[in-house]
């Protein structure tokens, strides 16, 4: 029932989207500079949760033009799982969330040509979460950020925990 009014609701949203940017998560877009990732946690970035993930990010100085418009950084703590089975499952679980949600970021990047991102996503619980409660999770970060570049008012000024 639900789920097929969403699709037909959304499809030509979608669709639209599909043909300028494909869902896809290159290695372009991994953030994997040592410099970067030093000066997005030395400070002068922002950082915002929604449990169980905590997203930081960074709009990057000019000289970065040439990276991807949206780096991005996932990071699971050994101190929150001690299996590497454990880390890599949440660690494909936020990337895939990122990869059908990362629509919501870079169309808010649309009329900025020379803006460049970066952003961490680092998780927080100790223990598992189902797929679809990182994907909204996500989907909660990426929309706040959107907002925080758009320079929109946030919809809702309270932090979301579930």
């Amino acid at each position: 029932g639900g789920k097929m009014f969403r699709l037909c609701c959304f499809k030509p949203y979608n669709e639209d989207m599909e043909s300028s940017q494909k869902r896809s998560f290159p290695k372009t877009e991994h953030l994997c500079s040592r410099r970067l990732i030093e000066a997005l946690f030395a400070g002068g970035s922002k950082s915002m949760s929604s449990f169980p993930i905590r997203a930081v990010y960074m709009i990057l100085p000019p000289e970065y033009s040439s990276t991807a418009r949206v780096s991005v950084l996932i990071s699971v703590s050994k101190r929150h799982f001690k299996l590497a089975v454990k880390r890599n499952r949440v660690k494909r679980q936020i990337r895939e969330a990122y990869r059908k949600n990362k629509i919501l970021l870079t169309h808010a990047l649309d009329g900025k040509q020379e803006t460049r991102l970066a952003v961490a996503f680092l998780w927080l619980s100790d223990r598992l979460h189902p797929t679809s409660e990182v994907e909204k999770s996500i989907r909660h970060l990426l929309t706040r950020i959107a907002e925080q570049l758009t320079d929109r008012p946030p919809t809702r000024r309270h932090e979301q925990t579930v």
